[in-house]
């Protein structure tokens, strides 16, 4: 069985691509005894577990996986915190769901996650940005949010920026992406009507608008959107592309400069490899 992803809440498992894309689990569970007894089986039956988290660390469902890993004593399960909007972190889980029914060993998959989130581009549309706090906002856009029907277009990964909509145009990438949309109140299509052409994306998908957006972002009044890889093949080409290590500490293969699942860093500086990953994405498109 392929390594289980489990991702936070329901609302962050996005529809498979294809059929050969794996589900992903929810964890934690409503109660203590649930997660542990859910956690137990995912180990059983796929063998190592990889749960995104948002890297916040006020998260209650934070708390509670790492109780979990505690009581069950177990080094099969990976915990990755990200700083990725609900929507980037759900389109990372999508992307590490596909490669999970690759070759990829369980610690070289883990690993890829923060190789694989440098390439994903998520942001939102809001309509204000007075309580902003995951981006830097001047005080010029404080202002400006005041103002009667203002819209910003900000961008928090992978490079933070924030414009107005209507006088600056947001940076995209230069590699072929999907883009995933999630609207909240008011909706809006600028950002499938505008922004998406601009930053020529090979196909569009609406989900619903995650729970826990809202709090991120500092507004209901928002359009999260995020854009990255979905050809599997093209994935797999990337992580492939980075060398591989072992782990001195548990001994799981890892790619990067940390293991996923106990963390260590890897001695020594790794040379080439930022070059090499870079390198391994065809331009303009997948």
């Amino acid at each position: 069985m392929p390594t289980a992803i489990a991702v936070t809440s329901p609302d962050l498992v996005l529809p498979p691509l294809d059929r050969q894309t794996p589900p992903a689990a929810v964890q934690p569970q409503p109660t203590l005894e649930q997660s542990l007894n859910g956690m137990h089986a995912l180990i059983e039956q796929h063998g190592y577990v990889i749960a995104l988290h948002s890297a916040s660390g006020d998260d209650p469902a934070v708390q509670r996986l790492r109780t979990v890993r505690s009581v069950l004593e177990s080094d099969r399960i990976a915990l990755l915190g990200l700083d990725l909007p609900p929507l980037g972190l759900a389109l990372l889980a999508q992307q590490l769901r596909q490669l999970s029914a690759c070759d990829f060993s369980p610690g070289v998959l883990a690993s890829s996650a923060r190789l694989l989130a440098h390439y994903i581009y998520a942001g939102a549309l809001l309509g204000s940005v007075t309580r902003l706090d995951r981006v830097p906002v001047s005080l010029a856009s404080h202002a400006k949010s005041w103002v009667p029907n203002a819209q910003f277009a900000v961008l928090a990964h992978p490079r933070p920026q924030l414009v107005r909509i209507g006088q600056e145009e947001l940076p995209g990438p230069e590699f072929g992406t999907r883009m995933i949309v999630a609207a909240g109140q008011p909706p809006s299509d600028w950002v499938t009507a505008t922004l998406a052409p601009a930053w020529r994306v090979q196909g569009v998908a609406t989900v619903p608008l995650p729970q826990d957006s809202g709090r991120w972002w500092g507004t209901q009044r928002l359009v999260e959107f995020a854009a990255g890889l979905h050809d599997v093949s093209v994935l797999y080409q990337l992580v492939t592309s980075v060398r591989r290590e072992v782990c001195h500490w548990c001994g799981l293969e890892l790619i990067g400069d940390r293991c996923g699942f106990c963390a260590a860093p890897l001695p020594g500086p790794l040379e080439g490899q930022p070059v090499a990953a870079a390198r391994a994405l065809p331009r303009g498109g997948t």
